[in-house]
Parts: structure tokens; C-alpha cells; sequence
């Protein structure tokens, strides 16, 4: 077996694990082992397919959107991914709510950095209320209802969040930190305990058979008498020494246990200091984190989510379309390494194809009066193609019809001086009067 071989099986291996821990609701697993597969396999179709279901389910639309945008690329026909695109983008409104929910996410992330911790709760309570499978937004209020010490309130997100990724890692922590301020890791533990217990007979414990004779008389007087003699015999002997031993024996016992259980309660105490710190650690962390966040998350996700449509008027055919979508979209907005080859197919296909249609385009406002747009379509002309210089006559007529004629003759000025033999430069002298 080569070691092409040996790395498509082991690609698969993950894939089947994380698909087997995706049916048990272990998210956080599943999309660990997906990613070790695509690691090895960037190919895997089913296994980058999966990963961004795994991020839809977790409310994570924009990380679903880029996986699949990348999986139709790497396998046009016959994919699945196809499907989820086209259910995302045919449900009115669908990736509106999207951005709606990351917009109101990104102002409680604000709201906390400023402080305004009340007003970042209810901003977190309205998006999960709208969207009940956004993992962050409840992980977040969780951590802010911990930071104020509702431990009750945190322990409820934190178990919506468990039963949507059930081995969520952080969850579980701070899961862990929330028992231990209510006292439930303590009930616990005494379940589990009493669970595995029961009571052993002591040295002490004596069954008495159920017999009874009744005698009268002297035979009553003289059995009291012997009894009587016998029961101090028995206690001197017998049952004094037994019981000092006894209790020796569980006062020596109940001290080890006592001992024990400090000595546990101390362990205990350092091991919750310990993950207090962390947690501590984790909320400055995530402070941290919320001063650094830069940029319009909003402005990122149609850029991806006209990237999708890009692709899907290449693959309809339909080149106009495609020129019209790529000219609003900001590529420096994507950001993803995976997506860097796609774009750089775009730019080289518009390069050919748009500069024409955008000509048109451009002639076709200005014939309808619609200066200012054409003015646009010149202009991204100008972006992909700056050496045509009947386009840049163009722009300066038009520019000189506005009034604007510093504008004008700076444009007829490169028409004459870069391009001094062309019919476009004989245009522009007579424009300038020369």
C-alpha cells in the first residue's frame, strides 16, 4: 500500500469517526476529527460537507457557508453541498436573519467590553431566543451570569449548551465551576456514595432469639438470682473488655475517617481554586478578546455570500450576472486561505470577460442619462484594464458634461500624453483646444 493510500484511509477513519460522534451530539468531536480528515484530504467532500452541517447546527452560518462555497469548487457535479446553498439562499430571508443575529451578537460582545453588562444580557437572551442552537451566545451568557455570580442562571445556558454539543469542553468547565458554587457537586457526590454503600453488623450487634418461658415461685426467684450473677460475670469478663476494643477500635477508625475526608476536603479546595483561577482566567480572556474585535462581521458574510453567487452564475451560465455580482463584492473581506485559489480563478476570468460587458454597460447609462453609474462602470473598467484610452476619453467627456473640468482635462491630459497616436488623442486635443 502506498502512502497516497494510507492517508485517504486514515482521511476516512476520521470522517467515519466524526460522523459516528456527530449522530451522539459530540459537535466539538465530530468537527475536530472532520477537520484532522480534511487535513489530510482536502478533497473529502462528505467530510467538509458534514463540517459545515456541524457549524450550521451550532449557529455558525458564516463557517457553514465558506465550507460548502469551497466543496462545490473542489467538486462542481454531483455534490450535496449544492443543496444546502440553495436552501440557504431560497428561504426568504434566511441569511438575513443570519446576519442579524451575528449583528446583535457583535453589539452584546460591545455592550460587555463597555461595561454595560445588563444591556449585553439582554441582547444574549433575545438571540437565543430567536436562535436557540447559538452555541457562543449562550456560552457567553453564561460566563456573564457567572461574572455576577447567578450560578443558577449560568448553569441553565450552560446545559441548553450540552444538549445541543453534549461534550462541549468549555461547557463542561465551567459546568464543573457553576456545581461547585451551588453545592449540587457536593449532592453529587453523596449520591454516588450512598449508591455504593451499606451497613456491616458491628461487634456489639447481638440477635436475640424469640423465646419466652414463664416460671413462678421460688424457681422465678432463684433463676432472677442466677441471672443476675451471670449477667455481672459477663459483664466484667466478657462484654467490658469487648466493648473497650470496640470502641478503641472505631474511635481509632472514625479519627482515620475524619482524617481521610480532610485530607480530601483539601484537595477539593485547592483543586476548585485551581479552576476558579482558570475560569477567572478564561472571563479575562474573553475581555481581552472582545477589545480586539475590529471590523463589520456583517460586510464579511455577503461577501462570502456573493462569492456563492458568483459560482453559481458560472455554473448557470451566465457571465452578466457574474460581472454585476463581482464588481460589488470586496475581495479583501475574505479572508480564508481556502478561498484565496477561487478568487484568484474569478480575477483572472473577469480580466477577460468583464472589461467588455462593463463597456457596455457603461454606454448603455449613459445613453439613458444615468451619468453617475456609468461613471462606476467606467471606473471598475479601469481597475481591471487602464490602457484603453477611448474609456478614459469617455470618462473625461462625461466629467466635462458635469462641469467638473479640472477633472476633465487631467483625464484628456493622459489620453494625449500615454496615448499620443491613438484616434482618442486627436478627440482630447480638440476637447482642450488645442
Amino acid at each position: 500500500m502506498d502512502y497516497i493510500q494510507k492517508i485517504q484511509y486514515a482521511s476516512n477513519s476520521f470522517y467515519n469517526r466524526g460522523l459516528e460522534l456527530a449522530r451522539e451530539r459530540d459537535l466539538s468531536g465530530a468537527s475536530e476529527c472532520l477537520k484532522r480528515a480534511l487535513q489530510l484530504n482536502k478533497y473529502h467532500t462528505d467530510a467538509r460537507n458534514l463540517l459545515g452541517l456541524i457549524f450550521y447546527e451550532m449557529g455558525e452560518t458564516s463557517d457553514a457557508l465558506v465550507q460548502w462555497v469551497i466543496s462545490i469548487n473542489l467538486q462542481p457535479e454531483n455534490n450535496r453541498a449544492d443543496y444546502y446553498l440553495d436552501e440557504v439562499q431560497r428561504k426568504p430571508g434566511k441569511l438575513e436573519v443570519a446576519s442579524q443575529t451575528i449583528r446583535k451578537y457583535n453589539q452584546a460582545l460591545i455592550h460587555a467590553q463597555n461595561g454595560s453588562d445588563d444591556l449585553a444580557v439582554l441582547q444574549l437572551k433575545r438571540i437565543v431566543e430567536e436562535k436557540p442552537n447559538f452555541v457562543k451566545a449562550h456560552l457567553l451568557l453564561a460566563l456573564l451570569y457567572m461574572e455576577h455570580e447567578d450560578f443558577v442562571k449560568a448553569g441553565k445556558s450552560l446545559y441548553k449548551v450540552l444538549q445541543i454539543d453534549k461534550n462541549n469542553r468549555r461547557a463542561e468547565r465551567y459546568m464543573e465551576y457553576v456545581k461547585s458554587k451551588t453545592g449540587k457537586a457536593d449532592v453529587e457526590k453523596r449520591k454516588l456514595k450512598n449508591a455504593f454503600s451499606h451497613r456491616e453488623m458491628q461487634d456489639d450487634d447481638v440477635i436475640l432469639p424469640p423465646t419466652y418461658k414463664e416460671n413462678t415461685g421460688w424457681q422465678s426467684i432463684i433463676n432472677i438470682g442466677i441471672g443476675l450473677i451471670l449477667g455481672v460475670i459477663v459483664v466484667l469478663f466478657m462484654i467490658m473488655p469487648a466493648r473497650e476494643r470496640s470502641m478503641n477500635y472505631e474511635h481509632n477508625q472514625e479519627m482515620r475517617t475524619y482524617t481521610d475526608k480532610l485530607n480530601l476536603a483539601n484537595q477539593e479546595i485547592t483543586r476548585l481554586k485551581a479552576q476558579a483561577e482558570e475560569t477567572e482566567k478564561e472571563l479575562t480572556d474573553a475581555k481581552e478578546r472582545l477589545n480586539s474585535i475590529q471590523g463589520d462581521t456583517d460586510s464579511i458574510m455577503a461577501q462570502y455570500r456573493t462569492l456563492a453567487e458568483i459560482l453559481q452564475a458560472y455554473r448557470k451560465g451566465d457571465t452578466l450576472a457574474a460581472v454585476r455580482l463581482y464588481i460589488d463584492m470586496d475581495p479583501s473581506k475574505i479572508t480564508d486561505e481556502n478561498m484565496q485559489t477561487i478568487l484568484d480563478e474569478i480575477r483572472t476570468d473577469m480580466e477577460v470577460a468583464a472589461p467588455d460587458i462593463l463597456e457596455s454597460m457603461a454606454a448603455a447609462a449613459t445613453e439613458a442619462g444615468d451619468t453617475d453609474t456609468a461613471l462606476r462602470y467606467y471606473e471598475k473598467y479601469m481597475e481591471l484594464n487602464d490602457r484603453n484610452p477611448q474609456i478614459i476619453l469617455q470618462m473625461a467627456m462625461i466629467y466635462k458634461a458635469k462641469g467638473d473640468e479640472e477633472t476633465a482635462d487631467r483625464l484628456f491630459g493622459q489620453v494625449i500624453m500615454n496615448f499620443a497616436d491613438s484616434e482618442a488623442a486627436v478627440r482630447a486635443k480638440e476637447e482642450r483646444g488645442y
